[in-house]
């Protein structure tokens, strides 16, 4: 039964390289303590406004960062991204992915965690480029959504506006970089456990130290 009383709040953006890397840990944490906390994930808004910009304006930094991630959290960052990365020209924008974690939120809040990973996988592995409506559509259906409603939404201006709380909520928990994770009880103090990628048996002596401070 999940206690209501606790919550594990993740706080990532779908255009991090670290929190792809994070991805793997957030899953068999939420398998892991699913039954003991409302797991739920906020989009940080990483890149919005003047920030937006094709991808090759970042590609030497994201070319640095890329044999740290892999071999630090054992991710692979597929060949189609890799030729993103070099062609240079996709548009890199915060606002649309997190557009769509309100809608999947609407519909299966509890899995937002499972929605998350997936659409950094689509972004990593596959190349997916989140301003194409299209790229949406397998990965709500696997949840069990119809593709063509979740497109809909994803234009409406309510779930834009869902997107943005969540990137205020961000900042009032005063988050400068992603990965975060905390843990918030029901007296609304918060835990920090994430400040960046950690592993996961890290995770856990955290997680697990959090609840002896709270359950004593």
């Amino acid at each position: 039964m999940v206690n209501n009383k606790l919550a594990f709040v993740y706080v990532y953006d779908a255009l991090c390289g670290w929190c792809y890397g994070f991805s793997p840990v957030m899953t068999k944490l939420y398998e892991r303590y699913k039954n003991q906390f409302n797991f739920e994930v906020l989009s940080g808004g990483m890149i919005l406004g003047d920030r937006v910009k094709p991808i090759g304006a970042s590609a030497d930094l994201i070319q640095i960062h890329i044999p740290r991630i892999e071999e630090t959290a054992g991710v692979t960052f597929g060949q189609p991204y890799l030729d993103i990365l070099k062609e240079g020209t996709q548009v890199q924008n915060s606002e649309k992915p997190s557009i769509a974690l309100a809608v999947f939120k609407s519909y299966h809040p509890e899995q937002a965690v499972l929605f998350a990973a997936d659409l950094q996988k689509a972004k990593y592995l596959n190349g997916a480029d989140f301003e194409q409506d299209e790229i949406y559509v397998p990965i709500a259906e696997k949840f069990g959504i119809r593709g063509s409603e979740f497109i809909a939404k994803l234009h409406d201006e309510k779930f834009k506006q869902d997107a943005y709380y969540d990137f205020a909520l961000s900042k009032q928990l005063q988050v400068t970089g992603y990965p975060a994770a905390f843990i918030k009880t029901g007296d609304l103090n918060f835990y920090m456990v994430a400040k960046g990628y950690a592993d996961y048996d890290t995770m856990v002596l955290r997680v697990e130290n959090v609840l002896k401070q709270v359950s004593a």
